[in-house]
């Protein structure tokens, strides 16, 4: 990005007045609308120069005003009143289990409590290790509703929870499934036990755990052993759907239309269509939303002829998921993925040329180049978020890298395949299955090595320099960019 343009400029000050609802509440939201009018009746009557900064303001106050909205319903709950009740409750269970050492907590949807409707408020569900619902269930259930814990030995599972709108923990004493839910969800849960079964037909195990967890973002099934090498390793990030995951995909379906003699335009769409039911597979996780964004960005701007300015997507992409829930911004996957985003568009290209003096082929410079770009940008935020910097991490990603792409390829081809050539199928599946193992191996390797993570003091010095080389290669790109555009 050489020099801001108009577009930036109001994305960004649609970003600055959703966020800044959390710093405080515009009563009532819409004075929101006086303030942008104002603006609006300025601008028109006002001098040109001054005119982009009072669109500004216009944008920014609507932000203000819809993120304060937002956040007052998120904060609103009719079960925080009814802690230490019991009752039965249909529930609608949104996401897999995820077990804990004594029990295994799912996220749901509320529909009725004690035969009264409760607005589908959010709720997190706590059952005992074992049989679990499945995701999309509907079930009926007997709860004890319960508030959750507040700060405690530096977690606030009560501030965690209220920012994804979730108010109370249902203690479920017995439970029945009744039935499963439709529209879509209920198309995205059956997108997702597609893609579950297809792409690793006949393999079990840790393989398949891994394989699950790279497709799907799902580590439930990783052992507690295993997640724990992964992040230290530097490779966690691997379990969060990325836009490397979107750009496969997307590119895998315009290839086939390619090789079908499709038009382009066809293509475009497919790939569109085809990122949008990932989307409704895996969930809105902030990684997923910027790729699938980005990437609906690229088809989008093929379609109508104009130039994809990443920048003006990335921006967009921060406007979608703050509109949704303004409290993102506190969110680790939200500040990883943007941080990470924005490392390899600024800091990349400058490490790229300075590795560009040694040895080694281009593919290894690059994966080298973005791997430790993200790790200059994420480890101060690793270190904010959880206390622990992984400084392994560019050995780690590079060892990794060359199978991550492969892995997905395949499951993708194996899912597809799998309706109609299941022998097929399962063969590129146990092909997988070295690649996931080959990921697991790196996990483990590099995570073993005692000094692969730092913790304490030396975590802190690990983020102050990654602070120190990212102002140096920021200082570099300027300078950069600012010679090519003269």
């Amino acid at each position: 990005m050489t020099r801001l343009l108009p577009a930036h400029v109001l994305a960004l000050a649609a970003v600055a007045g959703l966020a800044f609802g959390n710093v405080m509440r515009l009563e009532p939201p819409p004075l929101a609308l006086g303030l942008a009018g104002a603006a609006v009746l300025m601008l028109a009557a006002g001098p040109h120069d001054g005119r982009l900064v009072l669109a500004a303001l216009a944008v920014a106050s609507l932000g203000w005003g819809w993120g304060s909205a937002r956040l007052d319903a998120l904060d609103r709950s009719a079960l925080a009143p009814l802690a230490g009740r019991a009752g039965h409750a249909l529930l609608e269970v949104t996401a897999g289990a995820r077990p804990g050492r004594y029990a295994q907590r799912i996220p749901a949807r509320v529909l009725r409590f004690d035969g009264r409707g409760v607005g589908r408020e959010r709720a997190e569900l706590e059952l005992p290790l074992g049989r679990s619902p499945p995701q999309g269930g509907l079930i009926d259930a007997l709860v004890v509703v319960r508030a959750p814990n507040g700060p405690s030995n530096g977690f606030d599972e009560r501030t965690w929870l209220r920012r994804q709108g979730i108010h109370v923990i249902l203690k479920v004493d017995g439970w029945s499934q009744v039935g499963r839910r439709g529209g879509l969800g209920g198309a995205g849960d059956r997108l997702r036990r597609w893609l579950a079964r297809g792409s690793a037909p006949g393999v079990a195990g840790e393989r398949r755990a891994v394989l699950e967890g790279i497709l799907l973002g799902d580590d439930a099934q990783l052992s507690d052993g295993l997640k724990t090498s992964f992040q230290r390793s530097g490779l966690y990030h691997l379990l969060a759907v990325s836009g490397q995951n979107v750009v496969l995909l997307a590119a895998g379906v315009l290839g086939l239309a390619l090789l079908l003699g499709l038009p382009r335009w066809c293509g475009h769409v497919g790939a569109l269509s085809a990122i949008a039911a990932y989307v409704l597979a895996v969930g809105p996780q902030p990684s997923v939303i910027r790729a699938a964004v980005s990437g609906g960005a690229v088809s989008v701007a093929w379609l109508l002829g104009r130039e994809r300015d990443a920048w003006h997507v990335l921006i967009l992409a921060a406007v979608a998921l703050l509109a949704w829930n303004p409290y993102a911004v506190f969110d680790a996957g939200f500040e990883l993925s943007f941080a990470a985003v924005v490392a390899i568009f600024v800091l990349a290209p400058t490490i790229g040329e300075w590795l560009a003096g040694y040895p080694g082929p281009p593919g290894l410079h690059t994966a080298v180049s973005i791997s430790l770009a993200c790790s200059i940008a994420t480890g101060p935020l690793l270190w904010l978020q959880f206390g622990r910097v992984p400084v392994l991490g560019v050995v780690a990603n590079a060892l990794a890298e060359i199978a991550v792409g492969p892995l997905l390829a395949l499951a993708f081809l194996a899912a597809s395949v799998d309706p109609v050539a299941p022998p097929l199928a399962e063969a590129l599946a146990q092909l997988n299955g070295w690649f996931a193992a080959y990921v697991a191996a790196c996990a483990r390797v590099i995570g073993a090595v005692s000094f692969a993570q730092l913790t304490g003091r030396t975590a802190a010095a690990a983020a102050g320099g990654s602070l120190v080389a990212a102002a140096y290669a920021w200082r570099r790109w300027q300078q950069t960019t600012s010679s090519r555009s003269t």
